[in-house]
């Protein structure tokens, strides 16, 4: 693997962990948040839904721009207005004014969660796709791990507004790597023809594509399993089981020890058995366990430590099927690269962003919620691999590439 190659795995997955970075570093500080500025608990979770949902449905705006103006420059806007967001989100003074920073703060993350998947597209197809998408998601993954334990340390030295600061001044970072190391994969003579209305007539050709939609939202409700997961793990890890929230921070990091651990594996998986088997086989084993977990939950066995357990397993399957999912969405559609990938990334919100919502409502300071939340993510996830993937010779076979 060449130097090249590694150098733009790891600028693509920063510029899309600034966004995730946002989330996951300040996890632990929802209870405090909430203390801090007199706020409940639904609250306190809206400033964490409005970011999901403003950076999902930002990428419908800056993944056409990207293929308009090329890559480098919608990367440039959402850094600012990142950092605009994260300024104001430092400084608000009531709960409101939070919410409507992290609004702003979602909009310019978008940029880093739509172009770089364009970005991969526009370099590679196949299996040296899911290759470098793997290795993104490698980078990617660091941020849950070292996010929240850095978020914990953070919030119990300096409260939870440096936490702001800090994300802040990753995405400065974020915005000299993109200047120093990255080049413009979309050439001038490739943008011609490009425009708001081809962007329309290419997410109407979209819609009607049932294996794109199908793939997406195989992807899209295995995130959401993992938004509902975000949106409630921090009151019951600290509140139901009394974690300290730096305890807290390193329980939510083993999962995505998991995830990373086996997303890095998809390259060797798919050049062996292809990437349509994969998805199958990891769909599959999540859905299986989660559906175990909700099964022992449900009977009244209340364990951290057989959650835990269960959700190390069940998010190691997922890690192997967002990046393979995403490889076999984009690869009939290099021409609209940028377009394909701001509509998967807003179907992927839009669907975590609705079963965060839902689980929501039902929360109730206990597990139960939550895991049933998981679980109905995870099959409706398997029986729509199930549709779209079939049981034909297609979805088995090895890879022609």
């Amino acid at each position: 693997m060449s130097p090249k190659f590694l150098r733009i795995a790891v600028v693509l997955g920063l510029l899309s962990a600034i966004g995730p970075f946002a989330i996951d570093m300040y996890l632990p500080a929802l209870p405090s948040i909430g203390e801090d500025l007199h706020a409940g608990t639904a609250a306190v979770q809206m400033s964490l839904l409005i970011f999901f949902l403003s950076m999902g449905f930002g990428q419908i705006v800056v993944g056409p721009i990207s293929d308009m103006v090329g890559r480098k420059l919608p990367l440039y806007g959402g850094l600012a207005l990142f950092m605009v967001g994260g300024i104001g989100s430092a400084m608000a003074p009531t709960i409101e004014w939070l919410i409507a920073f992290r609004f702003l703060q979602g909009l310019g993350a978008s940029a880093g969660m739509a172009v770089p998947r364009a970005i991969v597209r526009d370099l590679h197809t196949g299996t040296e796709a899911a290759k470098l998408m793997s290795l993104l998601m490698l980078v990617f993954s660091v941020s849950p791990i070292l996010a929240p334990l850095t978020g914990s340390q953070i919030i119990e030295n300096f409260g939870w507004r440096a936490v702001f600061w800090t994300v802040t001044g990753a995405a400065l970072l974020a915005t000299i790597l993109l200047a120093t190391s990255l080049k413009e994969t979309r050439p001038a003579e490739e943008r011609v023809g490009s425009s708001f209305g081809t962007a329309l007539a290419g997410y109407r050709f979209l819609m009607g594509d049932r294996n794109f939609l199908g793939l997406v939202a195989i992807a899209g409700f295995g995130i959401a399993s993992f938004f509902v997961y975000l949106s409630s793990s921090s009151f019951i890890l600290i509140d139901h089981y009394g974690l300290s929230p730096s305890v807290y921070s390193v329980f939510f990091s083993i999962n995505a020890v998991a995830f990373i651990g086996m997303s890095q594996l998809t390259g060797m998986l798919s050049e062996r058995f292809g990437l349509k088997r994969v998805v199958w086989v990891a769909v599959t084993g999540y859905a299986t366990t989660m559906v175990v977990l909700f099964a022992v939950m449900a009977t009244g066995v209340d364990r951290l430590d057989v959650m835990a357990a269960l959700l190390f397993v069940g998010y190691g399957f997922l890690g192997l099927v967002i990046p393979t999912t995403s490889v076999l969405a984009m690869e009939e559609h290099g021409e609209i690269a940028g377009t394909a990938s701001a509509l998967m990334g807003t179907l992927h919100f839009a669907i975590g962003a609705l079963a965060m919502g839902v689980a929501g409502i039902f929360f109730d300071g206990t597990p139960l919620p939550m895991v049933a939340g998981i679980t109905m993510c995870a099959v409706i996830s398997f029986t729509l691999a199930k549709l779209t993937l079939g049981r034909s010779r297609e979805a088995v076979e090895a890879p022609a590439e």
